[in-house]
């Protein structure tokens, strides 16, 4: 769905740059700053927010238009700055809430650490506002033309923060919680990520949205996941899945791993109670890319989910005994019943998997 990468110019009796871009944008990036500088006026200052190669990727050739700008960042951003790109000279280390003027504006600086590298801080204009927040309350989606909420189909970008912020961020969900809660104490009046919309109407919005989802809070649906070779562990899951709907379950999402990217898979688990892990046995494993997705399940941290699994194999088993040690790692709440086929799934096994779906919507309370 593509993304955006948000850079901003402050234009006072001090001119400031609040982060960069990729390397492979700055030439375009550089016109945008040339085109908007008034005449005879250089760049003073470069605030950045995040090290990231994607926001700080330019900051090099950016030093080297503008040779006396000033980098601003705190002292891990110092040492990323040297780490990267070599930087140890005009670099002004500043700490939590410290401030700089600019003239008529005053900005302020607030470290919000693992949100999601430890360098990681916001950026508040005191005058009018603005929180340059960085990575946090980013998303993913292109901005075809509009820039801020009022100009957005935001039901569309809340589908895309949300994969956002479940791949990227969500990770790191208590230290997302107590920078929230530090940064609701100042007085802000706009959400400027670094990534996605502006949020100008409605800036609370994409706090509430951050909030509730790094406290795991879910809503009632079933995500099932699967990997089929030839067909048969895919009948299972049409038999779990009509199990669901025969009790009650709406939202049900399905993907195959063959085909559905990971990133969206990891964005309807984070969103849904329920999960279901099926998967075919691949020369006596669990089928490669139902293990990718486990793999990255246990890599963002989710918490507190209903889990069902079921399986097949032909010779040798492996794939259900992979997911059960996924299970019993993740520490979910396990519904019985367990199922595993030989071979094509029988009656028998197809009214079991029913079964694992009613089970599942019992404990999901529909």
């Amino acid at each position: 769905m593509g993304v955006s990468y948000n850079a901003y110019i402050i234009v006072d009796e001090k001119i400031a740059l609040v982060d960069t871009v990729k390397g492979c944008y700055f030439s375009q990036y550089l016109d945008k700053i040339r085109g908007i500088l008034p005449e005879g006026r250089e760049v003073d200052y470069l605030v950045v927010n995040h090290m990231e190669p994607d926001h700080s990727g330019a900051i090099k050739a950016l030093r080297e238009a503008f040779p006396d700008m000033k980098i601003v960042g705190n002292a891990k951003t110092a040492e990323f700055l040297k780490d990267y790109y070599g930087l140890v000279d005009n670099v002004v280390v500043v700490g939590d809430g410290e401030s700089l003027d600019l003239g008529i504006r005053e900005l302020s600086f607030f470290l919000i650490p693992m949100v999601h590298w430890p360098e990681t801080m916001v950026t508040l204009d005191r005058r009018t506002g603005v929180l340059f927040s960085s990575d946090a309350f980013g998303g993913f989606g292109a901005l075809n033309g509009g820039i801020f909420d009022d100009e957005v189909d935001t039901r569309y970008y809340e589908d895309e923060v949300l994969r956002y912020f479940s791949n990227i961020v969500g990770r790191y969900s208590p230290m997302v919680l107590r920078a929230i809660q530090k940064l609701k104490k100042q007085q802000f009046a706009i959400v400027a990520p670094s990534h996605g919309p502006v949020w100008r109407e409605n800036p609370s919005q994409i706090v509430d949205l951050y909030e509730r989802w790094s406290s795991h809070q879910t809503e009632n649906g079933v995500v099932i996941v699967y990997g089929s070779m030839y067909g048969n562990t895919q009948r299972m899951m049409e038999s779990v899945s009509r199990g669901l709907v025969e009790n009650g379950v709406k939202k049900i999402r399905v993907h195959n791993a063959s085909n559905s990217h990971v990133s969206f898979i990891i964005r309807d688990i984070w969103r849904f109670k329920g999960v279901v892990i099926g998967s075919c046995t691949y020369n006596t494993e669990l089928f490669p890319p139902v293990k990718q997705v486990l793999s990255a399940l246990k890599n963002r941290m989710i918490s507190d989910r209903v889990l069902g699994l079921f399986g097949s194999y032909t010779w040798s088993g492996g794939a259900l005994k992979e997911l059960q040690e996924f299970a019993d790692s993740c520490n979910w709440r396990n519904i019985d019943p367990v199922i595993e086929a030989k071979g094509a799934p029988t009656e028998t096994d197809l009214e079991t998997c029913r079964q694992l779906g009613k089970n599942l919507a019992e404990e999901l309370g529909q």
